[in-house]
């Protein structure tokens, strides 16, 4: 399947048809199917198990997310010309199987291909199979407001990140987020009678929380809320905003001794059910050094923990969310994937997910504290930047204020929330990936400079932009960051828009401004999956 490829980009590059691209989901061979548009597009229509890696952004990006440079990759866009360049620019970063989709996103839909909508779609209609066939109890949100309102013996346990559960949560809700449920729960809801009710934003995480508790055999009784804040909102209630409330503000959150026992011994047992392997530290590293074989390595503990300490070459995953955004974090459908944590249960629980979910997923066995042994944030793999002038935040300044120089256009490569959060004065925002259309709005520059949040994006940029015009390209030193420390003004809003907001698909769960009918209309298509799931046929999931 894979093509003997050169990596200069004005080499061919071959197709792939969607036959051969469900031929290899079915025969589980390692695959990237990467939709290079931005977000937004991406969301209205994709393949189950494409990942979404923007052109602009693949330099960021690829190395993490695809660590194997032969790893076997298919790009596609829906006719923007996006596909070609994104194709030759992971060519010249050094991957040797890149193929493009034949027809592209239109070629998959006239073979018969099935299409999904939103994003982690695979993970949602999972979650849809798995409360199919299990049939995971629930309770609708006018049952938990009369429990809540009769002060019923009730926790409440929110699955979701905690700056989710920090916008809107449940009254009287606990963030607990997924991985953390079976580790936490015993402790959360001692009394056997307390009914613990899971919730999310929409269904997805509320059904695996909830399921992981009954998969785990807590005795308490377990419902999910359905259909998650969308539920109650749709339901006419209030939600509460700005709480803070966390599994670890409970002194005895982190178990007894024998609670801990408890919970390790019932999430091995739930991952034996699912046939998660095992491995060893001496084993992984036999593996790493493997050819034609990718293993991603993850971290499923909290954010926090993982900064406090390590293992060298492992990534911060944690388990709720990665069962959640799968397709993020480990876009080659069929590589392997090792799971670490301290504790005996959230591996072992995250796992159980994976297995059923059709990955080769191991957890890591008999690890001592001192394994741990790398804090902080790890150095990202990048490619070199292309060489590029730069200007510092006080030039810049100078070169903004004094009407004499020539004009300066300034554009913002950041992303749309964070320009319309803050900006340089003047900015506008644009798309690496429509440079071109960018241009045509500002005819009269003299030069241009370029600034991204850490001035990161912006380098990689300057390079397109030189290509592009004969004007001089300047990259603003430390980016945004640094005009901010420097203590110069911003300005906030969609003040200058050179490139359409499309770099990320507003969710109709997120926010607290959705409209009824966009909620609705995403529950109504969540309903749907478990059809969609079997119409398309190449996911190779199955339930416990």
């Amino acid at each position: 399947m894979t093509a003997d490829i050169a990596s200069h980009p004005t080499t061919a590059i071959p197709t792939l048809s969607f036959q051969q691209i469900r031929a290899a989901l079915l025969a589980r061979q390692e695959l990237a199917l990467l939709d290079v548009r931005e977000e937004a597009p991406f969301a209205e229509a994709h393949p189950l198990f494409a990942a979404n890696l923007p052109l602009g952004r693949i330099e960021l990006e690829s190395y993490a997310r695809i660590p194997r440079r032969d790893t076997t990759i298919v790009v596609y866009d829906d006719c923007e010309g996006l596909a070609l360049p994104a194709a030759r620019r992971l060519l010249q970063l050094g991957y040797s199987a890149v193929h493009l989709l034949e027809g592209g996103l239109q070629g998959w839909r006239a073979a018969g291909g099935e299409i999904f909508r939103d994003v982690n779609s695979a993970s949602k209609a999972f979650g849809e199979l798995v409360e199919s066939q299990r049939h995971t109890p629930s309770l609708s949100a006018p049952e938990v407001k009369a429990l809540l309102d009769a002060k019923a013996d009730v926790v409440v346990l929110d699955a979701r990140r905690f700056d989710e559960y920090h916008t809107m949560s449940i009254p009287g809700g606990i963030s607990v987020p997924g991985a953390e449920l079976v580790l936490r729960v015993r402790a959360l809801a001692p009394r056997a009678e307390t009914r613990v009710i899971v919730n999310c934003a929409g269904r997805t995480r509320s059904i695996i929380g909830s399921q992981s508790l009954i998969n785990a055999g807590i005795p308490n009784p377990v419902s999910a809320l359905r259909n998650g804040t969308i539920g109650w909102t749709l339901a006419g209630l209030q939600l509460e905003h700005g709480k803070k409330q966390r599994f670890s503000d409970h002194a005895d959150a982190l178990n007894t001794a024998g609670q801990h026992e408890q919970a390790k011994a019932a999430s091995r047992n739930v991952a034996d059910r699912a046939r998660v392997g095992r491995v060893s530290l001496a084993l992984l590293q036999g593996w790493q050094q493997e050819n034609g074989r990718t293993t991603y390595r993850l971290d499923v503990r909290t954010p926090e923990e993982y900064i406090a300490g390590h293992l060298p070459g492992f990534s911060c995953a944690p388990g709720g969310q990665l069962v959640q955004e799968t397709d993020h974090v480990a876009p080659v459908r069929g590589a392997r994937i090792v799971l670490a944590d301290d504790d005996g249960v959230r591996a072992n629980m995250t796992a159980s997910w994976l297995a059923q979910m059709g990955w080769d997923v191991h957890v890591l066995d008999g690890l001592q504290k001192a394994d741990f042994s790398e804090a902080g944030q790890p150095q990202l793999t990048l490619p070199p930047l292309p060489p590029f002038a730069s200007v510092s935040a006080a030039e810049l300044a100078q070169w903004l204020e004094d009407s004499s120089n020539p004009a300066t256009v300034l554009l913002d490569f950041s992303s749309s929330a964070s320009y319309v959060r803050q900006h340089i004065p003047g900015a506008r925002f644009a798309l690496r990936s429509q440079l071109a259309a960018v241009l045509q709005q500002t005819p009269g520059a003299a030069r241009y400079v370029l600034a991204s949040g850490d001035s990161l994006l912006a380098s990689y940029a300057a390079g397109d932009l030189q290509q592009l015009t004969e004007r001089p390209v300047f990259v603003l030193a430390g980016g945004t960051a640094a005009w901010i420390a420097a203590g110069l003004p911003a300005q906030s809003g969609e003040t200058a828009l050179a490139s359409p907001r499309i770099d990320r698909y507003r969710r109709p769960y997120e926010g607290t401004d959705n409209p009824a009918a966009a909620m609705q209309a995403y529950l109504d298509w969540e309903y749907g999956l478990v059809a969609q799931l079997a119409a398309d046929g190449t996911h190779g999931f199955f339930v416990i």
